[in-house]
């Protein structure tokens, strides 16, 4: 079953299967097998040659470090053809140490990598002729540190010395020794993290007295996130009042300054208010104030011996006012008498 089809688009290729193990397939490389140089490699192979590159490894816990190393072996050259080799658990752990992961789950994971053609199960640890042969590798990519293990103190310096040798750079930062130093390193946070998932203590492999402390742990945290949430709610609720209380003080303000403006406008020096009282005032005066003769009218005659008698004489008079009702009475008759006599 082919693994990739060709893309319409360009020249990239989309997976469309694992890659297969090398126990289930045979050698795809149908041309005669003759050695290459790196320079001819370099230069290009026939399309039915491809040049058979070989990468091995633990690959625990599959990171990116890892798919970075394989993708750097996928294009050393223009047409290449890479294959991988996963040693088994037995080979590991007697001569690197316990695996998160166990060799069916590590096959599996360089199976789904897209720079992997092909993977071969239980890898040696060291490369034997035979095995170079078997699979017909022209070369061997790694990182160039010497890599001391079986007694060696570098399991690749027969393939250096070969000229089938080729590095590729390490990626700085991520390792799985890395990974599972974090996970050590923050164990409670992990064990605590499982037993909220629903894993038991004994599939932790967590004491009682540790199982207690970790869910009670879980329930201060879970009261904390409570408070946090509680507070943030808190804090938002305080924010909106304080947007609402200042577009309510700046609405009041605006209302304000009209309404004051309103009232000078109406009531103040200059105002509407005071001009028509002006004019109602000066119209009341007009209204109440007598009209005066014309200058033209004829006088009547009067007599030039006698001219009129005040009402009161005793208003006009220096003297002083009649001391008794009958004698403001005899006043008043003497007047009476002076008005006939005029007539």
């Amino acid at each position: 079953m082919s693994r990739k089809t060709g893309d319409t688009e360009g020249n990239s290729q989309t997976l469309t299967a694992p890659a297969p193990f090398a126990d289930e397939t045979s050698c795809q490389c149908q041309a005669p097998h003759e050695k290459l140089t790196i320079a001819q490699a370099r230069l290009g192979t026939p399309v039915d040659r491809p040049v058979r590159v070989y990468a091995d490894g633990i690959f625990d816990l599959f990171h990116s470090g890892h798919a970075r190393a394989l993708m750097q072996a996928k294009t050393l050259f223009p047409n290449s053809y890479l294959l991988v080799g996963v040693c088994s658990d037995d080979l590991t752990h007697k001569f690197k140490g316990f695996t998160v992961m166990n060799e069916t789950e590590r096959y599996e994971a360089l199976r789904h990598c897209r720079y992997v053609d092909e993977v071969i199960r239980d890898a040696p640890w060291t490369l034997t002729p035979e095995f170079l042969e078997k699979h017909k590798i022209d070369f061997v990519a790694h990182d160039d540190i010497p890599y001391s293990s079986a007694g060696s103190d570098d399991v690749y310096k027969h393939i250096k010395e070969a000229g089938m040798f080729v590095p590729t750079q390490r990626t700085e930062g991520i390792s799985t020794s890395d990974i599972i130093t974090r996970i050590v390193r923050d164990y409670d946070v992990y064990a605590r993290r499982n037993l909220q998932r629903g894993y038991t203590a004994k599939e932790l492999n967590v004491s009682f007295i540790n199982e207690k402390k970790y869910r009670f742990q879980n329930q201060v945290d879970k009261m904390k996130e409570k408070v946090k949430n509680v507070e943030e709610k808190s804090k938002e609720f305080v924010n909106k009042v304080e947007e609402k209380s200042h577009d309510l003080i700046q609405k009041w303000e605006e209302k304000s300054r009209e309404f004051i403006g309103n009232f000078l406008e109406l009531f103040g020096p200059d105002g509407a208010w005071k001009q028509m009282f002006q004019e109602r005032s000066g119209r009341m005066l007009q209204a109440f104030s007598p009209r005066q003769s014309p200058t033209s009218s004829p006088t009547r005659g009067r007599s030039p011996s006698r001219s009129p008698s005040p009402p009161f004489p005793w208003l006009f008079n220096k003297a002083s006012p009649p001391s008794s009702p009958k004698a403001a009475s005899a006043s008043l008759s003497s007047m009476s008498e002076g008005d006939e006599d005029e007539k």
